[in-house]
């Protein structure tokens, strides 16, 4: 995943760039980078930021680096923003999204011009440069990024820096958000939209489904208006939003509440937990909206030690994801001993994590552990954003069972059968997760509940993931 933020200001707006990128820091720790543009000339600054926060590698850079405009990012994948001499002139990019067809597109460049890319690790090319190359076979820059959205098989949204204003454009089915604030003399772009608010910017706008802005100190332009059909991701809502962000004037914190609350309902009469607890970060406010629909007290049985240890599912080697895994989690013994814990996590995926959690809790005297995830099952691989290193929607504990269950060219319909909450098969898979993970009982959410729990049109939100429909 990524995140990214922008600014375009009639004074130097370094010090709001550094902050605003730093906001994002919950969608990502591989990378982060932030360029800026002043006194006519461009300047850049790119640090890995794996084992330790963007501020700490970006301080000596913020008291170096001029200019009243500038774009930054936070990104899991390849290093951003990259600076770009065309004959459209220079200019600097960021992008958030996923290209599935990227070796079509690489084929494709070579056998126009293309001469050569940067190549990373693992000898992958850099996925923005690829899309700035797409872009510079247009004439203009406004037609350049809708030739890209066009041919990209996946999702694109980009922000792009040149010496006049930052063109922002979101994907064409508005998978990830893109939102601009205001404030005298400057204004922002973000993909968050809580990252300016104690930057003094109030809301100006939410671009729609691929519509393409151009943002400078005096203004915003409108250059290609936004398409009716979108396809927001509902994940966003139910894990990698932070709290106080919204998306289509839909906050995450209260849809959380929402969730917790329909789960709850479904309960009624068939569990009686003496605690209900909130795997942390994403997991507690889904599990304070079940304990205020229920009734049942909110607790915390264990306590995520947050001053050193990274998000888990970052590191490469899956062996340290689940060490960080248990590290993390430290158990409060006298909230746990003798207590029947319905346990709330955002989703259930490998099944590593949470199977290590309820196993300490166990350990450390809890007499039964009800899972409650707040999502349906994941039956598919994400096709839209890079929200995980999975290579293989085997990687999916649903995916490992069902292949178990049905061989290794499971149709499409059959897949549709495991998706669907009143089946037989559902009933039967979800069985088999509680029994491999060991739980007291395990309940998803209903893929009806989360949409309404969301509030939005179900046409106008992507559950691929949940149950394979574009």
């Amino acid at each position: 995943m990524g995140g990214f933020f922008g600014v375009a200001s009639k004074k130097d707006c370094i010090l709001e760039l550094f902050y605003g990128v730093d906001y994002h820091s919950h969608l990502g720790t591989r990378r982060g980078g932030m360029a800026a543009y002043g006194k006519g000339e461009f300047c850049r600054a790119i640090h890995n930021i794996e084992n330790s926060p963007f501020r700490t590698k970006f301080e000596r850079d913020v008291e170096e680096m001029k200019g009243n405009l500038g774009i930054g990012c936070i990104s899991d994948y390849e290093p951003q923003p990259l600076l770009i001499q065309s004959h459209h002139g220079s200019f600097a990019i960021v992008t958030v999204g996923k290209i599935n067809n990227e070796e079509e597109l690489l084929r494709r460049t070579f056998n126009e011009g293309n001469s050569h890319f940067q190549e990373m690790s693992g000898g992958k090319i850099n996925a923005t440069e690829l899309v700035a190359s797409l872009i510079c076979k247009k004439a203009g820059l406004v037609e350049g990024i809708r030739y890209a959205q066009e041919i990209v098989d996946g999702s694109l949204t980009l922000v792009i820096m040149t010496k006049d204003g930052l063109y922002a454009a979101r994907d064409r089915y508005g998978r990830t958000p893109v939102v601009i604030g205001q404030k005298e003399d400057a204004y922002c772009v973000s993909f968050e939209n809580f990252a300016y608010i104690n930057l003094g910017y109030t809301d100006y706008k939410e671009l729609g489904p691929g519509e393409v802005a151009f943002i400078t100190p005096e203004g915003v332009e409108t250059l290609v208006e936004p398409g009716k059909e979108m396809k927001i991701c509902s994940f966003l809502w139910v894990y990698y939003g932070y709290p106080t962000s919204s998306y289509e004037g839909v906050n995450v914190e209260e849809m959380r509440y929402k969730c917790g609350s329909m789960l709850a309902k479904r309960d009624v009469g068939n569990v009686h937990p003496d605690i209900v607890a909130g795997v942390p970060d994403s997991g507690v406010a889904h599990a304070i909206g079940y304990a205020n629909e229920s009734g049942i007290p909110y607790a915390r049985p264990f306590i995520k030690y947050t001053p050193t240890w990274p998000r888990s599912f970052m590191p490469t080697n899956q062996s340290q994801r689940d060490l960080i895994a248990r590290m993390k989690l430290i158990p409060v013994q006298a909230l746990i001993e003798d207590k029947k814990l319905l346990l709330i996590d955002d989703s259930i995926v490998r099944g590593t994590q949470l199977r290590e959690t309820t196993e300490f809790l166990y350990k450390s005297g809890a007499k039964e552990v009800h899972v409650r995830p707040a999502c349906p099952p994941l039956v598919y691989g994400c096709k839209f954003l890079n929200f995980s290193r999975s290579k293989s929607d085997l990687d999916l504990i649903t995916r490992r069972i069902i292949q178990d269950r049905e061989g290794e060219n499971c149709p499409k319909e059959t897949l549709e059968e495991y998706a669907n909450p009143d089946s037989c098969k559902y009933t039967e898979m979800v069985e088999e997760i509680r029994r491999i993970q060991n739980f007291t009982t395990l309940r998803f959410h209903r893929l009806d509940d989360l949409i309404a729990s969301i509030g939005l049109e179900p046409c106008k939100v992507c559950t691929y993931c949940f149950n394979g429909r574009e």
